[in-house]
């Protein structure tokens, strides 16, 4: 697994949003949880699957209707680093947003 070299406020978006499931999530269900456009998340999803913080598979389920999902789910380092990512980047942002008066909420 490879660390990332750019952590950014919509990368941290979608690590909670993955983090805030247990098991798969569909691309969809990331966009409307971070209230991210598609074009953010799923380049942001791609990079994490290439430097194998989550895994991904196309739902193979013939009884849903509608086009298969692709599932993206965490490697067990993956969640470690993203829970790690995800306090480190609160932390750096705290004194930030205690400054200006905002609330840290991601």
């Amino acid at each position: 697994m490879e660390p990332l070299t750019r952590v950014t406020a919509p990368t941290i978006d979608v690590l909670s949003a993955l983090l805030d499931h247990d098991g798969p999530v569909w691309g969809l269900l990331v966009i409307k949880s971070t209230e991210r456009p598609a074009g953010t998340v799923y380049p942001i999803l791609e990079r994490l699957e290439g430097r194998g913080w989550i895994t991904s598979t196309w739902e193979d389920d013939p009884e849903r209707p509608g086009p298969r999902r692709r599932l993206y789910e965490f490697t067990s380092d993956g969640r470690v680093a993203a829970v790690e990512a995800r306090a480190d980047f609160r932390r750096r942002q705290a004194p930030a947003r205690r400054a200006s008066g905002r609330t840290v909420t991601s």
